[in-house]
């Protein structure tokens, strides 16, 4: 049978997407890109180090970007994204600049990274207050406030699970339960970080309880790579994507609670009993305690 009538494929925008090595996530981020757009992966060296402040570094080291861009490079991408939230903030906003120097000069192709596309996102949507919750220890954790203090961003609460390693496996409920221990006092957005977990399908949920945008890592590395190739990322009722949906009832007054009444869990929430906390900002000097699941089950060995 002849089927020179059809001709090639279509033709297709590429990004380029350089990930630690123990990322898993590769499906969830294809979600948010349309059908006349590929994504190519390359993942850097695996290293021996758990989840930490020492493997963000690594993972981001100029050396080992300019190894995978050059690779990545091999395709031609219209642009390059870092996929990875501690490797691009552990070095704070400076180093994030320098990293998307380091990747746009190896490559000349233009670069962003997962930290510098959450500023520009809490930009885009006006928020300045966030709420942030992370599978990260305190001291990552702590690294994040920290570069988005750099940012002239207000963390006003936040929630960690203190994990090391299989951050993938986390199951939404964490999530869910964590942001709803993070979103104290007023608050104009909630923030996931970590390339890692998993956060597609529970942002729409999050928005419609918490009445306010929900930004993941995945979601605003998504975004801004196509925002710089002039395509719109897809997704369903998800504010940062839709400004229709930032004037409805995920865009709110950012205070995290239903005038009048507690909040609202929305009929598709997730199963189970939701208990949310009390309202009012963390005491000074405090923090509140890691997330820990009921019953995380044996940890396998490292």
């Amino acid at each position: 049978m002849d089927v020179s009538f059809l001709g090639g494929p279509q033709p297709q925008l590429g990004v380029g997407v350089v990930a630690p090595f123990d990322f898993a996530l590769d499906r969830e981020l294809w979600r948010w890109v349309p059908d006349d757009v590929s994504l190519h992966l390359t993942r850097t060296p695996f290293v021996p180090v758990e989840v930490s402040l020492d493997l963000a570094r690594l993972v981001s080291e100029h050396e080992t970007l300019h190894a995978a861009v050059q690779a990545l490079c091999a395709v031609s991408p219209q642009v390059i994204s870092y996929a990875c939230t501690s490797g691009s903030f552990v070095a704070g906003m400076a180093g994030e600049r320098a990293m998307c120097a380091a990747m746009a000069q190896a490559g000349e192709v233009p670069s962003l990274t997962t930290s510098g596309a959450l500023i520009e996102a809490l930009r885009e949507i006006g928020a300045r207050r966030i709420a942030v919750v992370t599978p990260y220890t305190k001291s990552v954790t702590d690294s994040l406030e920290d570069y988005l203090g750099e940012a002239g961003i207000t963390v006003t609460g936040r929630a960690y699970l203190g994990l090391t390693r299989h951050i993938w496996k986390v199951p939404y409920r964490d999530v869910v339960d964590m942001a709803r221990t993070a979103v104290v006092g007023a608050a104009d957005a909630l923030f996931i970080s970590c390339t890692n977990l998993p956060t597609y399908d529970v942002i729409p949920q999050l928005e419609a309880e918490l009445r306010m945008p929900v930004l993941s890592a995945n979601q605003v590395t998504m975004w801004a790579a196509l925002r710089a190739i002039g395509v719109q990322a897809v997704g369903p009722y998800q504010a940062l994507l839709d400004p229709v949906a930032r004037r409805g009832p995920a865009a709110m007054s950012g205070s995290g609670a239903v005038e009048g009444g507690p909040r609202v869990t929305p009929e598709a929430a997730f199963a189970g009993t939701s208990v949310p906390p009390p309202d009012g900002e963390v005491p000074d000097g405090g923090d509140p305690p890691p997330y820990l699941p009921d019953d995380p089950g044996p940890q396998p060995p490292v």
